[in-house]
Order: C-alpha cells, then sequence, then structure tokens
C-alpha cells in the first residue's frame, strides 16, 4: 500500500527558552547544518550558540506565535488536510526537528498498512541542511524500524511548471493594490563551502557570475542555480524588467561566508537608492515560520522604514493555498498511479 510523508523544519513546543534550547540544540547539532566535525560543533553549538540564542530565538518565537501553536506546524497541518482528500492513499506529515518526529509520521503511515512511502520534503530547491538531512534521517529510521518500508524521494521541485505558475500566482494576486517600487525574492542563506559540498562534478562550482548559468549536472544539487532559477523563471512568468527585482539571501550565522547579497544589508541601503515601496517574496520556503513572520515581516519592515522606506509588503508563503494544495495532490496521485 502507497502512502505520503511531508516533512517540514520543525518548531520548538511552544516560545519558551525550555523549549526552544533542545530544539536548537537538535537543530544546530545536526552535520548537515553545521558541517564540521563533532567535537568543535559540540564547542560552538553547546559552549557558545546555546548560551545566549535560545532566550533571544525564544523572544523571536513569541513575536509570531499564534493561539492555535507554532505558525509553521499549523499552516503545515492546514496543507496536509487539504491535501489528504485530493489523494487517494494516506497522507501523514512531520518535521526534521522537535516533536513531531519522522519515526512518528512513519508510524502513522506503517499502522495504516503503507509500506511504499512517498517522501516529501517541503523544500522548493535543494539544501544540505533542508532536503539531504531530512532523507539521511528517515532512511536512518527507516532501517532500524521499519525495513518493510521503501522509499520515493521527491526531487526538488524550485523549476517544476506548476510550482512555479503557483509561485507566481501568488504573488501577483498579493501585490494588487500595491504600487510598489521593487520586488524583492529572499531566500535562505547557506554557507558557501554547502555549495561546493554538493558539487556532485567536484569542479563547477564556482559561486561567481557565471556558474549557475552554465549548463551543468551539478545543478541538480546546488542550491544556488535553484534560487536563481526560481527566480527566472517567476519573474518571467509575471514579465517583470530586470530593474524591478533582485535576489538576496538571509539568516546567515557569524564567523563563515555565506551567499551574497545579504538580504538585511540590501534592505537597508534601499531607500537611499528611490526605492520607497518594498515587496518582499520568500520563495526558499513554502510555509510562513519565524524566518518569514519574524525576520522579513517584523525586523527587515522596520529596518526599512527606520531607513526611509515608506511602505514594505511581505508576500505570504504558499501555505495552504488552494491551487498549491491542488498541485501538491497532482504530483501524489501521478505517483501512486
Amino acid at each position: 500500500m502507497k502512502g505520503v510523508l511531508l516533512v517540514n523544519l520543525g518548531s520548538p513546543d511552544s516560545p519558551t527558552t525550555k523549549d526552544v534550547k533542545p530544539y536548537l540544540d537538535e537543530f544546530l547539532m545536526d552535520k548537515y547544518v553545521i558541517d564540521v566535525p563533532y567535537l568543535l560543533r559540540a564547542l560552538l553549538v553547546r559552549g557558545i550558540i546555546l548560551r545566549k540564542r535560545p532566550e533571544e530565538s525564544a523572544h523571536a518565537y513569541a513575536k509570531i506565535w499564534w493561539e492555535e501553536g507554532s505558525p509553521l506546524v499549523v499552516l503545515s497541518e492546514r496543507m496536509q488536510k487539504k491535501v489528504q482528500p485530493l489523494v487517494n492513499v494516506p497522507v501523514s506529515l512531520a518535521m526534521r526537528y522537535g516533536s513531531m518526529t519522522i519515526e512518528k509520521g512513519l508510524q502513522e503511515l506503517s499502522d495504516k498498512g503503507v509500506t511504499d512511502v512517498m517522501l516529501f520534503p517541503l523544500y522548493p530547491q535543494y539544501a544540505m541542511a533542508s532536503t539531504l538531512t531530512i532523507l539521511v534521517k528517515a532512511e536512518e529510521i527507516r532501517k532500524k524500524k521499519f525495513p518493510h518500508m521503501k522509499f520515493t524521494d521527491v526531487p526538488a521541485f524550485y523549476n517544476k511548471p506548476d510550482y512555479i505558475k503557483n509561485l507566481a500566482d501568488s504573488i501577483q494576486k498579493h501585490l494588487v493594490g500595491f504600487d510598489y517600487d521593487h520586488l524583492l525574492f529572499s531566500y535562505h542563506g547557506i554557507p558557501e563551502r554547502h555549495i561546493r559540498k554538493t558539487d556532485v562534478t567536484k569542479s563547477h562550482c564556482k559561486i561567481d557570475g557565471s556558474c549557475c548559468n552554465t549548463p551543468s549536472p551539478a545543478h541538480e544539487f546546488c542550491y544556488r542555480h535553484q534560487c536563481y532559477e526560481t527566480t527566472r523563471q517567476v519573474v518571467k512568468l509575471l514579465g517583470l524588467p530586470e530593474d524591478k527585482y533582485s535576489l538576496t539571501f538571509q539568516s546567515r550565522l557569524a564567523g563563515d561566508k555565506w551567499l551574497e547579497p545579504y538580504t538585511d544589508v540590501e534592505i537597508d541601503n534601499m531607500p537611499a537608492k528611490g526605492i520607497k515601496k518594498l515587496a518582499v517574496v520568500t520563495p526558499a520556503f513554502v510555509s510562513d515560520c519565524l524566518e518569514t513572520l519574524e525576520e522579513i515581516a517584523m525586523r527587515a519592515k522596520e529596518d526599512f522604514e527606520a531607513n526611509g522606506g515608506e511602505e514594505f509588503l511581505a508576500i505570504p508563503c504558499l501555505n495552504d493555498d488552494d491551487e498549491w494544495c491542488q498541485t501538491v495532490s497532482n504530483w501524489i496521485n501521478d505517483w501512486a498511479k
């Protein structure tokens, strides 16, 4: 019997330091997130980062927390509930980090008699710290707990025409009535070394002005290329002129060289360049979360206005948009035939 496991990032159980600390520990101790030797990772995370970050993050989570719970979890659950009636196989939801574990999601499917699982990471673009860690963790659990199961992994869907149309339609819908000067595509940042580590050719990715535009097998796993390609296709569909949009990367950690340009730096400088009305979309996420609701819709908005900006629009993620849920169900139904 076939079934689907949707997997998103995860969330602490509450916006308190007590719950945020173990969540951050699990997240940051993941070798695919902070990809340094274990002892150095433990020193960085448990010796330095977790001394202050849990309290700061708890404060940020408290600003966006909903009565029903974590926005990321609530929105993912809403999406799952919309998709389920549109397909003929069981659909479960899990998170890579936190209490809604992949093991629980697989157990839920197993209890329903599922042995053939469509493993569906909810990330449009492929990255070590998102897609890969889900696939590796799920396979570890499968071998230990569910050896009777087999997986079909859903590849990155950054360039699938129906996803691109959903994203473009959503952007267009939210821009109605907003006379914007500029549309910013802000993607989650990753360290530059992650790009090189996922380069299957071991030579293509130079992170310069040309490699992402030069055809290569490396692009199947290149996060940077996939971000630029998502943007290129959406912009083409929307018919945007070159001077009307740009692409940046957000949420970097100190100490490493991360993908540039940086969202916060670019947004701070925009008002001085004559951009007074800014719209921001965050296509690395399909569900609104801390990085979109607090970092962009709150902090970036405040910084933009503090630097002379006049109007700021944070465009929501696809979340449980009807068109998007229909697209996901179509992909599932095509696989389940």
